[in-house]
């Protein structure tokens, strides 16, 4: 490779650990006192009422905001 493809993904690459590294955990408290750490926090959709995040395998899991009591970032 030349310099200047190694620089260039080398640049990409931390680029992308930057990226990564803003994930926000957070605790997801339930109403019916179950707790659920995300990997990021939720977002939530105004038109359905539900909270969605991606769990770790991948698969997106909503909430609907009726069920959660609080939601908190970890520290």
């Amino acid at each position: 490779m030349s310099p200047k493809t190694l620089t260039l993904v080398a640049a990409m690459s931390s680029i992308l650990v930057v990226l990564a590294g803003c994930a926000t955990p957070t605790v997801v408290h339930e109403r019916d006192g179950s707790t659920v750490v995300t990997p990021d926090r939720p977002t939530f959709n105004k038109k359905t009422g539900v909270y969605e995040y991606e769990d770790k395998s991948g698969r997106v899991i909503r909430i609907n905001k009726d069920d959660i009591q609080s939601i908190e970032d970890v520290k």
